[in-house]
């Protein structure tokens, strides 16, 4: 389970980039009504430009299991295997206090917000979180792992990239999301969706992790926002999906 108890409420959720909502609406409710207003329903940029997405992050074939991948695929208010709640954890900070990253990871991201992404099908949390069997490296897949037992199922918001979004004067709420296990600083490892891929595809394409594109921006330390592939960059709604 996390290490720190989960956040419900909307509100928390808008104080994920200095009191500014990363996305431009919440519902209150849940992805299937079985979750609970706890539910997060996740999805890259690559398929959806609002509020109500097309395409969110999903758990091949329902599979409560360490290992099983995670996918994209149709919004549906009673798919279980898009049910998932995160835990809004605080500071990358606190996983250094509670031994869950590195002194490395904490000495470039110490002040970023980080969070696990459980699986909860129909509310019922499972213990397991979208996160890296081993250290990232690039084009690891991305799958189901125990939560709560290291810094491979921590996310880390990249803060540098979605400020820039003030000079480049993008809207939307969407940015990088850094795996906790991250060894290059220079290009981190980010949660990518495969660039030759579709959600309908078969077989289905997997979610993972890949160096992050685009230009640094000297200003805030992370990448310049509106250079970053669209792949890369995700954002996410409470609520009963359409």
């Amino acid at each position: 389970m996390s290490i720190k108890s989960k956040v419900f409420a909307a509100a928390a959720t808008l104080t994920l980039v200095g009191g500014v909502s990363a996305v431009g609406t919440l519902s209150a409710s849940a992805a299937t009504p079985s979750c609970g207003p706890g539910c997060f329903n996740f999805f890259s940029k690559d398929f959806n430009t609002g509020a109500t997405p097309s395409f969110v992050v999903d758990v091949f074939r329902q599979g409560e299991r360490v290992g099983q991948p995670i996918i994209q695929f149709r919004a549906s208010n009673s798919d279980p295997a898009e049910d998932f709640t995160s835990s809004l954890q605080g500071q990358v900070a606190d996983f250094l206090a509670a031994g869950l990253v590195s002194p490395v990871v904490a000495l470039h991201y110490n002040f970023d917000p980080a969070f696990e992404l459980e699986y909860a099908p129909f509310g019922v949390d499972s213990g397991l979180c979208v996160g890296v069997f081993a250290t990232a490296s690039q084009n690891e897949g991305v799958t189901l792992q125990p939560c709560g037992v290291s810094a491979k199922t921590v996310w880390i918001q990249d803060v540098g990239a979605t400020k820039a979004s003030v000079f480049t004067g993008l809207v939307g709420g969407f940015h990088p999301l850094i795996n906790g296990s991250d060894t290059n600083f220079s290009h981190p490892f980010v949660l990518t969706y495969p660039s030759n891929g579709f959600p309908t595809d078969i077989p289905r394409p997997q979610l993972k992790v890949a160096n992050l594109t685009g230009f640094s921006n000297s200003l805030t330390g992370g990448a310049i926002i509106n250079t970053v592939s669209s792949n890369q960059l995700w954002s996410w709604v409470l609520g009963v999906l359409p």
